[in-house]
């Protein structure tokens, strides 16, 4: 399965939702369990990472948990080349573009390239800019967030980005955050960047998902919703799918 083709297909028919399942955040077994759960509800794909992870063998062990309880693609979500891993089937090849160390930007990049190679993991490149508040990612990121209101600056970025090679542009707020990336933002990317585009951080309800979709957002991302709905995870999933596939 080439993955960008699979993701760019889908597109074509409606807008897509990715559930992040963090390895750090649960048991390898939950997390299978989760799997399980998003496929049901409708997700397009899996993307396993997280900020705070200790160990590769952790992801391994959530990548092989969840492919053992769902059909989804698993695509790698890293915050460093220390953590990944052979058993997914792609990753997210992204430069975290506004941090100040050059080790998100591309040094990371460096050291996980021979593990793209040597693996024959599909990389799928990506710029990935945070926006303010930027939450744990943005301090561990060592980043300078995107406020708000520069808008001007968020369509730099993609601009770069598109004009560096990349595949993919994800605009984010932060796992957790009280506020989502703007819709003004999304749509002024949307109208100059012709990425697929991914906007994650704060979307906790339908309707705010549906608002980033018809903004522009070609993809929405939940994480930190997943784990709070546990309970009622099906159904709370299904009504954001429904209401974004619906734009």
């Amino acid at each position: 399965m080439n993955l960008t083709d699979y993701i760019l297909q889908k597109l074509e028919e409606k807008k897509l939702h990715f559930s992040l399942i963090d390895p750090d955040k649960q048991s390898a077994d939950d997390a299978g369990v989760l799997a399980k759960t998003v496929e049901e509800a409708g997700s397009s794909a899996i993307m396993v990472g997280g900020s705070t992870i200790a160990s590769s063998k952790q992801v391994d062990e959530t990548i092989l948990a969840i492919k053992a309880q769902s059909t989804l693609p698993v695509i790698l979500f890293p915050s460093s080349a220390e953590h990944l891993s052979k058993y997914a089937d792609g990753i997210f090849f992204m430069s975290l573009l506004n941090s100040r160390d050059v080790d998100y930007v591309i040094r990371e990049h460096v050291k996980g390239a021979f593990f793209v190679r040597d693996t024959g993991i599909q990389p799928l490149p990506m710029g990935y800019l945070i926006v303010e508040p930027g939450m744990t990612v943005g301090r561990v990121g060592k980043v300078d967030p995107v406020k708000r209101n520069d808008i001007k600056t968020a369509v730099g970025f993609a601009l770069a980005a598109k004009y560096l090679g990349m595949k993919f542009f994800y605009l984010e707020a932060g796992s957790g955050a009280p506020k989502p990336v703007p819709n003004e933002m999304i749509s002024a990317v949307k109208e100059n960047v012709d990425l697929p585009l991914l906007v994650g951080g704060g979307i906790r309800d339908a309707k705010t998902a549906r608002g980033k979709a018809k903004a522009g957002a070609d993809i929405i991302v939940t994480g930190t919703a997943l784990e709070k709905n546990k309970e009622n995870l099906k159904d709370y999933l299904k009504t954001i799918i429904e209401a974004i596939e619906g734009v």
